[in-house]
């Protein structure tokens, strides 16, 4: 089997000849495992299964100041900190303004020119396009995460009409994209904390929910399957999520996800992707720790394919150089 093979055997829920993988990096932590190898393209090496890319406009992100990032719809990031996301330091939509808030351009070519070079360059891989901060996320960037929320209760027609905006922007890139010849679409949308789901489940069921379901039914129309990434406590939604077409649920965070029984209650419906705790055990664990980790996941999460194994983010900066070489090594050699 090739990577691609591998990926798509585990999401029809077949057991591949060994567990696909997939490892991301802040810029710290690849930097540091740069540093450690000795090499500042360890990366190509990896074997990773996964090939994602973009739907991103040429000039979707601008530096307009210093450590200040502006996105494709005019949200400005301050990254003094933070250098892969920051921190919102603006707000654009306001409950006297929401009316003239204008969408960026959909059919921007230059969202999609660089696919047949990407896909090209990637031919035993799974090829995947992420949309991220494709609704919730979307609208808190743009409104604020307290008006956002409070809306929900005390102004639904002005939520609605924001999400709906976010929406129709949404179906136009997805029909875009899945013209192409990929995989699947990665949708990024936090909904979760580290108790339980923000808004909580009623009211994701009546704002998140209808439109996540025509997003994902769209992209189903055109052959591709879909993968969701929401980081916290989100499990009791995932009969929503196979409901509306989940594919594979992503980061599976161990620290708050019992991910055994996720496996045992949801998998013959789910695929699962992570599931390595960056929380705990790439920074606080042994070695030892990490290879038992990683080859527990593969053994019981992987067990009749459904499985991608992966860090549950991003490796974050704090992760120990010799702890990450121990999963990497343990996801080659399983």
């Amino acid at each position: 089997m090739n990577n691609r093979e591998r990926v798509i055997a585990a999401l029809n829920h077949q057991q591949p000849d060994r567990t696909p993988y997939n490892i991301g990096f802040t810029q710290v932590a690849r930097a540091k495992m740069a540093d450690f190898y000795g090499d500042p393209h360890f990366e190509d090496k990896l074997g990773n299964c996964l090939a994602i890319t973009t739907c991103e406009p040429k000039d979707g992100w601008r530096e307009v100041g210093p450590d200040i990032w502006e996105d494709q719809w005019g949200v400005r990031w301050n990254r003094s900190v933070d250098k892969d996301i920051g921190v919102v330091c603006n707000r654009l939509v306001t409950a006297d303004n929401m009316g003239a808030l204008e969408p960026p351009d959909a059919g921007d070519p230059s969202r999609y020119a660089h696919y047949p070079e990407f896909i090209a360059a990637n031919p035993d891989k799974f090829i995947v396009v992420e949309l991220g901060f494709s609704l919730f996320e979307r609208a808190w960037t743009l409104a604020g995460m307290e008006n956002a929320l409070m809306w929900m209760v005390e102004d639904k027609p002005l939520i609605h009409a924001l999400l709906d905006t976010i929406l129709d922007f949404n179906l136009q890139v997805i029909r875009w994209v899945c013209a192409h010849p990929i995989d699947a679409m990665l949708f990024g949308d936090d909904w979760g904390q580290q108790r339980g789901v923000i808004m909580g489940p009623k009211l994701w069921r009546e704002f998140i929910k209808p439109r996540v379901r025509q997003m994902h039914q769209t992209v189903h129309d055109h052959g591709k399957h879909v993968f969701i990434h929401s980081c916290g406590k989100v499990d009791e939604l995932f009969p929503d999520l196979i409901e509306c077409g989940v594919n594979v649920f992503n980061p599976f965070q161990p620290e708050v996800i019992d991910v055994f029984e996720a496996k045992r209650k949801y998998g013959d419906a789910l695929g699962f992707y992570g599931g390595i705790s960056t929380q705990r055990t790439l920074p606080y664990g042994s070695v030892q720790e990490v290879k038992d980790e990683v080859r527990r996941l593969i053994d019981r999460v992987g067990k009749n394919g459904g499985y991608i194994a992966s860090p549950a983010h991003a490796i974050p900066a704090d992760a120990k150089a010799e702890n990450i070489a121990a999963m990497i090594d343990v996801l080659q050699n399983p």
